[in-house]
């Protein structure tokens, strides 16, 4: 965990993934998320330019959060019109061999995988991931909007 003057960058999320993996990659990435839309959302340019560090050994569960980052990041660009860093785009990062849907019922349930495939981000669906619209959601943000809805 980064002290509150360190930024949780997306490469430092991404190293503690890696570093880490008997927990849940999201612990890191919650942080990243906490940084990004409240501790520092000033500085959000500086939270992603850097590149995550992958190696040719990278097993497959660490490759698909390499590329499951590099999709985020890109994403999270497009949305707040931040410059993408070209590190995205590398080839380190291209398209899953295989559809990985972040909820089990997607295999089992045909609807939720049509839910899933209709939702997701093109930033993660070119890259073969299928994690719903909701993957990186802000809570003021989220918040702010339901405000407006409900005095509308």
């Amino acid at each position: 965990m980064q002290t509150c003057t360190q930024l949780q960058t997306m490469a430092v999320a991404f190293r503690q993934i890696c570093e880490d993996t008997d927990k849940t990659p999201w612990v890191p990435l919650g942080d990243f998320m906490n940084d990004f839309f409240d501790n520092f959302a000033d500085r959000r340019e500086e939270l992603v330019k850097d590149s995550i560090e992958v190696s040719v050994s990278l097993a497959p569960e660490l490759q698909r959060w390499a590329v499951f980052c590099a999709a985020s990041v890109e994403y999270l660009c497009a949305k707040y019109e931040l410059p993408c860093p070209a590190w995205v785009h590398d080839a380190a990062y291209a398209p899953l061999a295989e559809a990985w849907f972040f909820s089990p019922a997607a295999e089992r349930n045909p609807r939720v995988r049509e839910r899933y495939e209709r939702e997701t981000p093109e930033e993660f669906k070119r890259r073969n991931i299928y994690c719903g619209n909701k993957v990186y959601v802000s809570k003021r943000e989220a918040a702010a909007e339901l405000r407006l809805k409900l005095s509308a």
